[in-house]
């Protein structure tokens, strides 16, 4: 049996009004045989507790990833996808952007 290596694991993160942004960059990086974590939309407006552990889900999601890239449109990067690059700096994360030279 070959020893394959482990596929890169890339965490999503960013406003989801840009949903189709979402989508097509995780197709993207599934076509080139990353593994890709992201948020999903829940239909409803979450309670603030939802809100809170949707949030604590995502951090986790951060912890297993290698790479954090952030999915953005006109530079647009909210608080919350701003606290989640500090949380993926500190743990000292690759981060990188779909948009070029946006600054993170």
């Amino acid at each position: 049996m070959d020893v394959v290596d482990r596929p890169t694991v890339v965490c999503l993160c960013g406003s989801l009004r840009f949903q189709q942004l979402f989508e097509s960059e995780r197709q993207r990086l599934t076509s080139r045989g990353v593994i890709v974590l992201a948020p999903e939309a829940i239909g409803d407006e979450p309670t603030p507790s939802m809100r809170k552990a949707l949030g604590e889900l995502h951090l986790r999601r951060i912890d297993l990833a290698d790479e954090v890239r952030v999915v953005s449109e006109g530079g647009y990067v909210g608080a919350a996808t701003r606290r989640e690059i500090e949380y993926a700096r500190e743990r000292q994360k690759v981060i990188s952007s779909v948009e070029p030279g946006l600054e993170l």
